[in-house]
């Protein structure tokens, strides 16, 4: 009996197949990289949404807490846009969304802010972060986009594995049965 079997009480009926080693994951680097960073994004934005005082504090940047949350906002919904099947544009929100960011914590390098080191090293962050955004992105774009070969054409089919004339014969021959609804 395996460990999660005893935790869980779960136990496998003897006719079951067994695992007996497990194959290598259908998601490619691409793909964990772009799971990661949507759940970073969806991490960051609930911080962002529900404490966002700790880090205007941080930046010197108090009385802006009201557009770190709606930022918060932003990112969750870039992250779980990057955890969807459309993790392409996910990524590329969260390039746009890292680019504002960048923006705005640039204001906070004012002279007269006494915690320009704590902005200076977010904005390295956001840099980084963008560079793993970017990368992401592309690599994504890459794996998954369609080759350019040609398009099927299947205007000659009917979908009738023997043709419609001999779907139509073989329709005509059967009786219509009608149920008791339509008699009413």
């Amino acid at each position: 009996m395996s460990y999660i079997s005893k935790i869980t009480g779960i136990a496998r009926s003897p006719g079951d197949p067994q695992v007996i080693n497990t194959g290598p994951s259908s998601l490619g680097t691409t793909d964990q990289l772009a799971r990661a960073l949507g759940w970073f994004s969806i991490g960051l934005g609930a911080f962002e949404l529900f404490a966002p005082r700790a880090i205007t504090r941080a930046l010197g940047a108090e009385g802006n807490e009201g557009l770190v949350r709606l930022y918060g906002a932003r990112e969750i919904g870039s992250g779980v846009l990057t955890l969807s099947l459309e993790k392409d544009a996910g990524l590329w929100s969260r390039v746009a969304g890292d680019g504002l960011d960048m923006l705005t914590v640039v204001s906070a390098l004012r002279p007269s802010n006494p915690k320009r080191g704590n902005v200076g090293l977010t904005l390295l962050t956001l840099l980084g972060v963008t560079v793993l955004d970017i990368v992401a992105a592309q690599a994504t774009k890459t794996r998954h986009s369609r080759s350019g070969g040609p398009i099927r054409d299947y205007h000659d089919r009917s979908g009738f594995p023997q043709g419609l004339a001999k779907a139509r014969e073989i329709a005509s021959r059967r009786p219509i049965q009608q149920t008791a609804k339509h008699h009413a």
